[in-house]
């Protein structure tokens, strides 16, 4: 894929996305379900967020930092856990908003690259080189196996 489609298959994987989120907050009664043990379409969004804000910070890191500089990676599980952070319980419009506006934001960005960007690199904590290229083929695909995984949970 070229930069322009690229681009345009992470729009088209948002989309994706908040057409599956608008679908839960259409069935309230149906945000707590699980499928067998997975997460419920309400922890499923604010993973979302919480990923693509990670995800925003991450190709600016990798465009703005020296080539190389760490890219932090993070549990997503023990996150999810974490009371505070309110998977369980906190409304999920927020967080959808969030995801909505990061992805706008990195897309806005993304088509202003060239194709040499798609070679700048950090070192992920977890899983070491890191480049940009990745971080798309990572992005492009995260939103549509949530929205997936949203979707299975509604119908639990």
């Amino acid at each position: 894929m070229n930069l322009h489609e690229l681009c345009d298959d992470y729009a088209t994987a948002t989309e994706e996305f908040l057409a599956a989120a608008q679908q839960a907050l259409a069935q309230p009664d149906r945000l707590d379900r699980h499928v067998d043990g997975g997460w419920s379409a309400r922890q499923v969004v604010h993973h979302v967020a919480d990923s693509e804000t990670q995800s925003a910070i991450r190709l600016r890191r990798l465009l703005a930092e020296m080539l190389g500089s760490d890219i932090q990676g993070y549990d997503e599980d023990t996150w999810s856990r974490t009371p505070a952070l309110g998977y369980e319980s906190l409304p999920i419009e927020g967080a959808i908003a969030v995801i909505a506006s990061v992805r706008a934001s990195s897309l806005a960005i993304a088509r202003r690259l060239d194709a040499s960007d798609l070679t700048r690199w950090g070192t992920h904590s977890e899983s070491g080189r890191y480049d940009v290229a990745e971080w798309f083929e990572i992005y492009r695909n995260h939103p549509r196996f949530h929205a997936q995984q949203l979707l299975e949970a509604l119908e639990a």
